[in-house]
């Protein structure tokens, strides 16, 4: 099976660097609440379910997330999408991700998730750690990202000319709860965000330099939706030639087949539980 010949070159990569975790909405497929079992919310339908007290909204609405959300920010203003967001990831009362797990034991130095909940930061809590939040339409700044040091016990601002290079780097381009509540949500955060990420303003220097070369390991991500392949494309750019890395998706539509073509990178037909159990299994 071609994911026994992989699995090997997959660990080594991620633990030494060359190869990126790209995460996605799949990777939270077993993240349960530990009050009532309910599944955390992930995915675009997930969210908008979630976020409308389970019921469904418009049809072009149910499309994505970001269309949901910008509908109920001209509705009820940015702070309820804020605090919906805050309520859903801000609650510690998760299970945790096998994946995530799984990844915690490689240490990988460079970690890129487009989710905003908090588990791969909690695992790296106790490491000392760069953190990247993507930020949008804020004024008194160039950049579109947030940019934080922790010591291993706390978060502390800092500017990327303070960055130490040599520190674990996770990216978290949609946003967290932590350190500071901040995120990518709204149809207008996304046109701003990718605006400014296909200018450059969106990834520090440092990142830049870093990722050149890299291959890239996407993981729980379908590649369906023009904003998150829009966001992928940015954030993967000076990526390695062919193979530019790996997509394990699934059941991959002909959009898929063609984008990963388009980006050069080799499609695994399998998801990230396939992953982890045959990593068991080695």
């Amino acid at each position: 099976m071609i994911l026994t010949e992989l699995l090997n070159q997959w660990q080594a990569g991620l633990a030494d660097g060359s190869i990126v975790p790209y995460l996605g909405p799949g990777v939270l497929a077993d993240v349960r609440s530990t009050a009532d079992g309910r599944a955390m919310p992930a995915t675009s339908d997930q969210l908008i379910l979630a976020m409308n007290k389970g019921q469904p909204m418009a049809p072009k609405l149910m499309y994505e997330f970001a269309l949901a959300a910008m509908n109920i920010e001209l509705k009820r203003g940015r702070s309820t999408v804020t605090r919906f967001l805050d309520a859903t990831y801000g609650d510690p009362h998760w299970t945790r991700a096998a994946l995530h797990d799984w990844l915690a034991a490689i240490v990988p130095p460079y970690v890129i998730d487009i989710n905003r909940d908090t588990q791969l930061q909690d695992s790296y809590a106790a490491r000392p750690h760069l953190l990247v939040l993507g930020c949008a339409r804020i004024g008194g700044t160039d950049y579109r990202f947030k940019l934080f040091a922790s010591d291993g016990t706390a978060y502390t601002a800092i500017r990327p000319e303070d960055a130490e290079p040599g520190l674990p780097v996770l990216f978290k381009p949609m946003g967290s709860p932590r350190p500071q509540s901040n995120y990518i949500a709204s149809d207008a955060d996304y046109v701003d965000y990718i605006t400014e990420l296909m200018g450059g303003f969106a990834v520090p220097s440092f990142v830049k330099a870093r990722r050149k070369g890299k291959r890239y390991l996407l993981l729980g991500m379908r590649l369906n939706r023009d904003s998150e392949r829009m966001v992928l494309s940015d954030l993967i750019y000076d990526a390695a030639q062919e193979p530019a890395g790996w997509a394990l998706i699934a059941e991959p539509t002909d959009k898929e087949r063609r984008f990963c073509r388009k980006q050069g990178l080799e499609l695994v037909e399998a998801d990230a539980s396939a992953l982890l159990e045959e990593s068991v299994a080695a």
